[in-house]
């Protein structure tokens, strides 16, 4: 063979298409492994690298998926919630490997983002990253959908929600939270977390905590519950409310792990000790809940296999294939903010 590989000549090779080798080079799911590798192989001998500039032009693509990061209140000036981080190096080697670029953009909700993409081809798709209040936020979704727009997004799945979603079994993750405190002796759990439907992921994760403790035989106690958005700051506030009204509580389930920080400090500060008179449980397993005082018992969402999931399936739907949303389990992961049980 003389002159530079094309993929046609590896299509030759192959005994496959030529759609077949593009889709199997940028690691597309839907090419089967065997298939996949003989083409990897094939490739290899031929010193064949993919012209992502010529491909662009043959199929009208850039090649190039966009991450928005939506603003996020955070005690630091990077407004983006630590959790959507840590999923932020899953999606960018998925990515890589898929043979695409990836732009990183941040947006503010209050902009124009839901039409900022449409005829630029500056990404063939998006992923989207944090949402705030989800009522608002579903308006721009309807508009991405009927400009044609290919996305996904990480957050709570629910029925007849537009487009794709992909997220966390987060009433699964309720339930084993308050089924563990419940377990361990702790009968007047509070729930620190806006269980509206605003915050769905919220709800859900507080309609798990209610099935537990309700399935347990225990009663959910209204005053036990305070509202809180996803803040260190506001989950100091929420816990000094619930002092404040005076309810007798021995635990507190947190909606997400800066909220469950937030609260360990007012704790503290009213001179509750952790875990002997309030055991605490957050929800995602950020870097920092290690590192509290205690390390923080929590719901982890796997951020390695969600960040993969989203660019695979973002791909199938800039292939034209089809893509369901769907949940993924969370695990409870026990650190000493829990402690050893309490005689029942």
């Amino acid at each position: 063979m003389s002159g530079k590989a094309t993929s046609i000549d590896i299509a030759y090779l192959a005994g496959v298409s030529q759609s077949t080798v593009s889709r199997a080079l940028r690691g597309s799911p839907t090419v089967n492994e065997e298939t996949r590798r003989r083409i990897e192989e094939i490739a290899h001998k031929l010193n064949y690298t993919v012209d992502k500039h010529a491909s662009s032009l043959r199929t009208q693509q850039s090649n190039t998926i966009a991450l928005l990061f939506f603003e996020d209140p955070t005690s630091d000036d990077s407004l983006i919630n630590p959790f959507f981080l840590s999923m932020l190096g899953a999606i960018t080697r998925a990515t890589a490997q898929r043979g695409f670029d990836l732009l990183i953009s941040f947006q503010e909700l209050s902009g124009n983002w839901h039409v900022a993409y449409e005829d630029s081809n500056k990404a063939d798709g998006l992923i989207l990253l944090g949402y705030g209040d989800y009522l608002e936020y579903r308006a721009r979704l309807e508009q991405l959908v009927a400009q044609g727009t290919r996305f996904v997004r990480w957050g709570a799945v629910i029925p007849g929600q537009p487009g794709v979603s992909l997220g966390c079994d987060n009433f699964q993750g309720g339930y084993a939270a308050a089924r563990h405190l419940w377990e361990h002796g702790r009968r007047r759990i509070a729930f620190l977390g806006d269980a509206s439907n605003p915050y769905p992921e919220f709800l859900d994760r507080y309609r798990g905590y209610c099935r537990a403790i309700e399935e347990a035989g225990g009663t959910v106690d209204a005053a036990l519950r305070v509202d809180a958005i996803t803040t260190e700051k506001a989950g100091h506030r929420a816990a000094h409310e619930l002092i404040r009204r005076g309810a007798a509580f021995d635990a507190v389930f947190a909606a997400s792990d800066l909220i469950a920080i937030g609260a360990m400090h007012a704790l503290r500060e009213a001179g509750r000790r952790i875990p002997e008179d309030v055991a605490v449980i957050g929800f995602d397993d950020i870097p920092a809940a290690q590192l509290a005082t205690p390390p923080l018992t929590t719901i982890a969402q796997d951020t390695r296999r969600a960040g993969e999931a989203l660019v695979e399936t973002l791909l199938k739907l800039i292939d034209r294939e089809p893509a369901e949303s769907r949940v993924f389990p969370a695990r409870l992961i026990v650190r000493d903010s829990c402690g050893a049980s309490r005689p029942r």
